[in-house]
């Protein structure tokens, strides 16, 4: 499937990061291909040469009081942080727009999972007399992105997808859907992701610390999006265009690369982003071998969302005019290819 962007637009970034906290650290070591992976420590893994991505400079107490950081889970912190920022480098404040023409879709791998594990621990220890009715609203995936709109007084569309290593891709598109249909002005765009050492458990036990959750990681990565005309009438910086998104459900086994070639803008990319699992599976990884690439895995880690902070580094890192492929995909589908033509880079 392709979905038409007509005139859409990036006003605005934000990153949070195993690299560090904005989008400057995440393209300086995109471009330096610098690994910000760290060793997992032997008592959490069950065994050494495990690393994670985990935004270790991020502090909470850096945004906001600590007494009111605390009603957030850490989850719903990263997401909370990063969507003033994103908003803020927009050049969007709470009074500058109607609230009700501003918006967040929000993709998540397992929301606030640190809040779930503890409710659930309550649970399966005391029964119902152990379950803490203040931890329940964050165990749901779209916790994070209700709290960045209520945070920020955003008013307008509020949607959460969890679809596997395409869930800020999803979220992506469906934000693009808002604005052409006019339900929105202004969209924040992208994903979300916690990392505990728990999770790294439940992979290990499950064997997944050997392939799709090898080197995993968490952080947020965010989008402003709207109309090139409504940016313009505010003096909005245009930081890239949306050109194109095409989609795949399911890729037949024996037919990758033609099924790949659907995906493919009838004009070679100036950089392109592999994000998912795009990067573990050869029809992608073999495409446009000479052209300079960005693999998120290798640098920060990988996440169910990290769709959301590949696609800053990739629209971060285009030069004006060039042409940017973003490539996601999850181990059995679907498949987004989203093109940006760059503004202004970093």
């Amino acid at each position: 499937m392709i979905q038409d962007t007509p005139d859409i637009v990036v006003t605005g970034l934000a990153a949070i990061s195993a690299a560090g906290v904005g989008v400057e650290p995440l393209v300086t070591a995109v471009r330096g291909g610098q690994s910000c992976l760290t060793p997992v420590p032997e008592a959490i893994a069950g065994r050494a040469g495990l690393r994670w991505g985990k935004a270790e400079k991020f502090r909470a107490a850096d945004f906001m009081p600590p007494l009111k950081a605390r009603k957030f889970d850490r989850c719903s912190l990263l997401a909370t942080v990063a969507t003033g920022m994103a908003l803020a480098d927009a050049g969007v404040t709470k009074d500058s727009l109607a609230p009700e023409r501003v918006g967040i879709t929000m993709g998540s791998g397992f929301g606030g999972i640190t809040n779930s594990e503890e409710f659930l621990t309550g649970y399966f220890q005391k029964g119902v007399d152990g379950l803490t009715p203040m931890l329940f609203p964050n165990t749901v995936a779209n916790a994070a992105a209700s709290n960045a709109s209520i945070e920020h007084h955003l008013q307008g569309p509020n949607v959460t997808t969890v679809q596997r290593f395409c869930s800020a891709e999803n979220a992506f598109q469906l934000a693009c859907r808002f604005i052409a249909e006019g339900r929105a002005d202004v969209m924040v765009t992208g994903g979300v992701d916690e990392l505990t050492s728990r999770m790294l458990q439940g992979f290990q036990a499950l064997g997944q610390n050997r392939s799709f959750a090898a080197d995993y990681a968490e952080g947020c990565g965010l989008l402003v999006l709207e109309r090139r005309s409504h940016a313009e009438a505010r003096g909005a910086r245009i930081m890239g265009e949306v050109t194109a998104i095409s989609t795949l459900g399911l890729i037949p086994a024996g037919r990758e690369s033609q099924a790949v070639s659907q995906l493919l803008p009838s004009e070679s990319p100036k950089r392109l982003c592999l994000s998912g699992t795009a990067d573990l599976l050869p029809a992608f990884a073999a495409l446009l071998p000479d052209t300079p690439r960005i693999c998120l895995p290798q640098v920060t880690g990988r996440s169910i969302a990290m769709g959301g902070l590949s696609m800053v580094a990739l629209v971060a890192t285009l030069g004006a005019g060039e042409q940017g492929l973003h490539l996601a995909a999850s181990p059995e589908g679907p498949y987004y290819a989203i093109s940006f033509t760059g503004g202004k880079p970093v």
